[in-house]
Parts: structure tokens; sequence; C-alpha cells
């Protein structure tokens, strides 16, 4: 597709539309005669675009318009100028458009811009190949779970193909091998939402060139590329403009990807890719173009949704409601699809997922190479999102230089967050047993209910001797929310639960705290304990989102509420945030175990001993859920009985349907 420019047959009005558009953007704007300290990335589809337009409508005002812009990517001595000057992403966005601009339409160019860009290619092809054997082991030749790698050996290969140097597409490939044999086959990325869509790109275009060029297809390698979709899907605001902000990312608009919707949508027969590949390149286009912090954003892809719109795939809006992504131990809810229904986004994992931690470890042992970088990944695990009538009422700090998990929905002891944060590189040179996870998970559309646990003990400095520190969350099918957050310690510790929002939360006369966010609100109480200290204080999150931009800062203002117990070796926290104004939510007396009841909804609790004991219920279980004339949930039971009948009995724990 790529290199013969050739897209799958069919008509494709409205994607030829968006690329004689694009093809003309930058008319009104001259081309920079001395390198910019900013990137630069953008001048590659600035002159990739108009080529394809020319290629494909044969008018000579786009290939006027590719020649100014290729004459003066090529006239700069380096690609990169304030990061790593012909080695990082500017020069890889750049060898991967100027060398399809020079197959595209090379025979058209004149013969000195044509040679000089050839030349120029050749260049910073070498440049690239030779810093990536030079650096092996090291930074993004062997990152493999990381944007960098996948952009740098995505541009090497594309020139690689074109100009016919096999050492640099035969180093490509044997990357992207191993990039997809490591990638996790649930789909994840650590990274967040925002790396994907300005990374995974590039891991499509690879696949697309080495099928064409060497006709050995990889799409079905590893698992994550067919799976990869849904995650990006669930981490999708409901109404579908804005998405989740775990990891890096900065801002709430810069995650979509139509021309990657449709390739994927193409490739494995996914109709609700297409569908959202539409809703991106149509009515969310220019809304996320003007609103997204990340350059050069959505609007340059016109070339992909062209080449790799599929018009025989069908579109069909996504409906499913519940996932878990056990490789980023990464729990999503919703009620609903629409702009007024309500989400979370719950995740406790190793840096990276379970599998790059892992991989990276036996890469550090037995090679001696650091191979996850993880610049992009926050201390986080156990922190969660909640979205609600079209706003973000829990939020959380996307992106930072200096991460904390007091930026987060988290807990703290004794004033501390996670062992050596307050850093950049968080996980980097961290024991390998420091790892959080998710256990007790239920996650089924056909319930209504979510459930998971997640320890992260393990996160916080050895010297505070926190023996259990499990926060497990429930969503309700109605959408709200119970936490019940365990603590334990080797000696007294202060215990604080921190719960981060856009505006500061408003007390009200019952206890209860107001959270509000425009015309959207949610009710938080905290049932337990009843002698904690609240305070609200505001928390400024400063970064710089790009070292090819050193100027660049992007500022977050955080309203942070913190709860703290007085000093004590066990901590409970019991809290329920619930959409709306109404502060339904009260405690249900238990014998053993903990219990919230909105009405219609109850949750009992027993995450640790596995033992509940209430009123009309007799259970060994770490959950009961209970909706008002509705089947009974459990998680991780082997018995349940209500009001005097046993509805489950077994000897190996069960989490389902009870009854």
């Amino acid at each position: 597709m790529l290199l013969s420019a050739t897209p799958p047959p069919g008509a494709r009005p409205a994607q030829e539309v968006r690329l004689y558009e694009e093809a003309a953007r930058h008319r009104g704007l001259t081309p920079p005669r001395t390198h910019p300290l900013a990137s630069i990335t953008w001048l590659g589809p600035a002159a990739s675009n108009p080529a394809l337009a020319y290629r494909v409508g044969g008018d000579p005002a786009h290939l006027a318009e590719s020649l100014r812009w290729i004459e003066a990517a090529v006239r700069l001595p380096h690609w990169g100028r304030a990061h790593m000057p012909d080695h990082d992403l500017d020069a890889g966005w750049l060898l991967h458009h100027l060398a399809l601009t020079y197959r595209w339409i090379g025979d058209d160019l004149p013969d000195g811009v044509r040679a000089l860009l050839r030349y120029k290619l050749l260049l910073q092809g070498r440049r690239m190949y030779e810093f990536a054997v030079a650096s092996e082991g090291r930074w993004w030749s062997s990152s493999y779970w990381q944007n960098h790698n996948w952009i740098c050996y995505a541009g090497l290969a594309t020139a690689g193909y074109v100009l016919g140097k096999e050492e640099w597409t035969g180093r490509a490939k044997d990357n992207l091998g191993t990039v997809l044999d490591l990638m996790p086959q649930d789909g994840s990325h650590a990274e967040g939402v925002v790396y994907w869509r300005y990374g995974v790109p590039f891991l499509a275009a690879h696949l697309d060139l080495l099928k064409e060029a060497e006709g050995v297809d990889w799409w079905d390698r590893g698992g994550f590329m067919s799976r990869t979709f849904r995650y990006r899907l669930h981490q999708t605001a409901p109404g579908f403009a804005f998405n989740v902000d775990h990891g890096d990312c900065h801002d709430r608009r810069s995650g979509h990807s139509a021309g990657l919707y449709y390739r994927l949508a193409a490739q494995y027969a996914i109709p609700e890719a297409q569908w959202m590949g539409d809703l991106a390149s149509g009515e969310l286009l220019w809304p996320e173009a003007a609103e997204s912090g990340v350059r050069p954003g959505i609007l340059p892809e016109a070339y992909l949704e062209y080449l790799w719109y599929d018009p025989s795939v069908p579109a069909v809006r996504p409906t499913g409601t519940r996932a878990f992504f056990p490789d980023l131990g990464l729990l999503a809810a919703r009620t609903g699809w629409d702009d007024d229904a309500t989400l979370v986004s719950f995740k406790a994992s190793p840096g990276g997922g379970h599998r790059a931690w892992e991989t990276a470890g036996k890469h550090r042992a037995e090679k001696g190479w650091d191979t996850l970088n993880q610049g992009h990944h926050h201390p986080d695990s156990g922190s969660f999102v909640f979205v609600s009538q079209g706003a973000f009422l829990a939020v959380d700090e996307g992106y930072s230089n200096r991460k904390r998990a007091a930026h987060h929905n988290l807990l703290l002891v004794d004033g501390q967050g996670y062992a050596d944060e307050d850093r950049y590189h968080v996980y980097r040179d961290i024991p390998f047993e420091r790892q959080a996870r998710q256990r007790d998970v239920l996650v089924s559309d056909d319930c209504g209910w979510a459930h998971a646990t997640a320890e992260i003990a393990a996160m916080y400095d050895p010297g505070l001797g926190v023996r259990r520190l499990d926060r497990t969350l429930v969503f309700t099918p109605a959408g709200r929310l119970v936490l019940l957050d365990l603590a334990e310690a080797d000696a007294a510790r202060e215990w604080t639960f921190l719960l981060q929002t856009d505006r500061p939360t408003e007390p009200q006369e019952d206890g209860s705290r107001l959270i509000r966010s425009g015309a959207a609100t949610a009710r938080f109480r905290q049932l337990a304990p009843g002698d904690a200290r609240v305070a609200g204080e505001v928390t400024e999150v400063e970064a710089n989102p790009t070292s090819s931009t050193p100027e660049l800062r992007l500022t977050r203002t955080l309203h942070t509420l913190r709860s703290t117990t007085t000093r004590s070796v066990e901590g409970l926290f019991l809290t329920t945030i619930a959409p709306g104004p109404e502060a339904d939510a009260s405690r249900v007396p238990c014998t053993e175990g903990q219990g919230v009841t909105f009405g219609t909804e109850t949750v009992l609790l027993s995450p640790v001993a596995r033992r509940i004991r209430a009123e009309g219920v007799l259970a060994d279980a770490a959950a009961v859920l209970l909706t008002e004339g509705g089947t009974p949930y459990v998680v991780a039971a082997t018995r349940l009985e209500l009001d005097g009948k046993v509805l489950l009995d077994v000897a190996e724990p069960y989490t389902g349907k009870a009854g």
C-alpha cells in the first residue's frame, strides 16, 4: 500500500477530500531556511501529503507544493537540533515521509532536486543506521516497548526499501520481529494513549512496508497488533472525543489516529475500528487538531487515511462496556458510550507491564542491556480515573517530568509515595521485586459489575515496613464507585488517601464532599475512618513533553483532597464516589467484612480474610455484589448463603454469577 501508493479497491471520496485539503494546508507558510529550535517532524508530511495528492489527482499545484517542502528539508544540514540531531524522532519522521515522497514523485522532480533528495536520504539513513548499531543495548535502538524505537526504525526501513539498502531494512526487520514478539499480547501500552497514537501507526507502517517489499506477513505475529484497538477503545471517554490519560498524556484530546483505526479495521475486520476512523476523521477531526498538544497531530495523517481506508469494512458503533488487560493490570468499565455515561479506569502492574518488566529484567541480567525505557510510565499503580456526565471528576496528572504518587489518586505512608520516585524514569534501576499487580478481577458486560484488587505494598520504601496495602475497587451497574483500602505496617504509620480533581471539592453539611466539573457532579463520601483529618491543597505539575522543543512547558493544576488517619499499625479507608448530587451511600453493619449500600445496590467486601457476615448474608468470599431483585455476583467465593438459602458451595474459589 505505502510504497505503491495503492489503497484497497473502492471509492473513498471523504478520504480524497481530506488528502487534498491537507496537501494545500501549508501553502500560506514560508519554509524555514535554517533549522528552527523546535521539532521539524512536520516537514515530512508537509512534503508527502501533497506528493500523494499529485500522484492521485495529477494537479501540478500539489507537485509544486511538495517541492517547496522537499527543498526546505534537504538543505538543512541536520534533522533535529535541540536533542540528538540526526539520531531521533525528527530524523525518523523525515526519513519515512521523504522516502515515500521520493518513491511517489521522484521521476517528476527536477533532476537536481531528485539527486539532492536521494543524497540526503542516503546521508540521513546512514547516520541513523550507524547510531542504531553503536547504541545497541541502550536508548531507542533496543527500547522495544517505546515509541522512539518504532518511529526511528520505521523511518530507516522506509528509506532502506526505497533506496535498496538491505543492511538498513534487515536491521529494522530484526528489531520489528523482536518488538512484535515482546509486546503484550493483550494489546495494552504502558506509555498511555497519547504515545499509542503517536507510535503505533509506525509499527503498522513498518508491517505494511515489510509485506509489500518482501512478501512477509507479520500482522499476526505476537498478538499485540490484532488486540491493540480494543485497548485504545476502552481508554476512550464516554462520547468518544476524549481519552483516559494514564501514563504521559499531553492532554485529554490527543488520542485519535483515524489512519491507524482504518488500517486495523481492514487487517482484522474490526467494524468498531472502522466506525472510530470515520468519527476521528469526521466530526472529531478539527476539534482534536485545534486542542491537541501533540505535534504534528492528526491532520498530517491524511496520507494514511487515504491509503489505509478499506470501504468494504462495515462501520459499527462500539457497545462493549467492560474490559480487562492483564499485562497492564488495567480494568475499564462504563455504563455506556453516550456523552453522559460514567467510566472508571483502574490500573496496577510493574513498570511497563508484566511482560516488559520480566523480559527487560532478563535482558539486564543476561546481556547487560537496558531495554525498558520508562520515561513515560508513572508511579500510578492503584490509581484510577473517573469520568461522568461528560467531565473528568477524579483525574490523573497527565504529563510530568518529576513523577510522584502524590499526583495520583493513591495513598501515602507517613506522607511518602513510592520508593525512588520524584524523577523522570521512575522505575529505572529499582529492585525487580518492586511490583504491583491486580487480583480477583471480575469484568463482564453481562453482569454490570466490575471488581479488582490492586496490591501495591511493594512499591513503598522498605524502611516504612508496609506489609500490606491493598486497594479494592468496585464499579456498580449504575456507575458508582466503592473503594476499600486495607493497610498494615510493622510500626504505626499515618495513612493518607488522595483524591485529585480539576476543581476544589465542596464540603457538604452531611459530611460528604461534592466534586464538580462544569455541570457534572459526583458525591464523595468517606465512611471510614471516622476521625481522619481532611484538607485540600493545590498541586502544580509541570512538564516539558519533548526534548526537541526545550522551551515548551505544560502545566496542570490539580486540587488534591487529603484524608489522613491517626498513627496506627493498620489503616482502613472505605470510600464511595457516586455520580450526581445525591448522597445516598451508607455503611452496611457487618460482623465480618465491610459493606456499603446505595439502596438498590449493595457491595460487601472482605478481600483478605474472605469472610463476610451481615444481615441475611453469610459468605466465604472476597466480595458479594447485590442488586435489588437481581442475581448476586461473587468474587473468589467458596460459599454464599442469602436469607438462609445456600446459593454456592464449592471447593475452589469461584468468581461470577451465584445461584
